[in-house]
């Protein structure tokens, strides 16, 4: 088990650098900030806010089911984040490049890659023709965190897991409550 994690961080490290310093360009430096954001707090409660304000009564239950299956899975990031505290890689390694005001918290998982896979999740289970729209943009925001230096690819592959399995939880967990009323 020791060698893994000895493996998993100097591969990690390695992939982060990899990308953070040789793809190191001026469209994904000005592309990969903003598209962070879409996994954070403002792009996934703001999605969620739209579709339950404009959609139509009968999908407006899946706005209710994201904003469980996102609140509970930052719940499990942040129990994560205190139990297995990891510095973030711009603060490993200093050659790595970051934007202005990156986050100083602990690194593993990834809290903006679990929330947007968790709300992206949910509406692929109840829409499965947007598949093709709604996961790139969840692989784009988990890249854009290994791009950053903001995460490790293991932080982002934690995330994704987290994120989609807590939409499926809560996903059946709804459809439980509905059979048992």
């Amino acid at each position: 088990m020791k060698s893994f994690v000895a493996w998993l961080i100097r591969y990690d490290g390695l992939i982060v650098s990899y990308f953070n310093r040789q793809w190191k360009c001026r469209l994904l430096d000005i592309m990969m900030p903003r598209i962070t954001h879409l996994g954070g707090a403002t792009g996934t409660i703001s999605f969620l806010l739209c579709w339950l304000i404009f959609s139509s009564k009968e999908f407006k239950m899946w706005a209710v089911e994201g904003f469980v299956s996102l609140a509970g899975s930052q719940l499990i990031v942040q129990l994560f984040k205190n139990l297995l505290p990891r510095l973030r890689p711009y603060l490993k390694f200093s050659e790595l490049h970051t934007f202005p005001n990156p986050l100083t918290d602990y690194s593993f998982p990834s809290g903006h890659t679990t929330a947007v896979f968790s709300v992206v999740t949910t509406f692929v289970l109840h829409l499965s023709n947007y598949v093709y729209i709604l996961l790139p943009i969840a692989f784009l925001v988990g890249f854009s965190r290994i791009y950053l230096a903001l995460h490790y690819p293991s932080d982002v592959l934690i995330g994704s897991c987290l994120g989609s399995g807590f939409a499926m939880f809560t996903m059946y967990g709804f459809e439980w409550l509905e059979l048992t009323r």
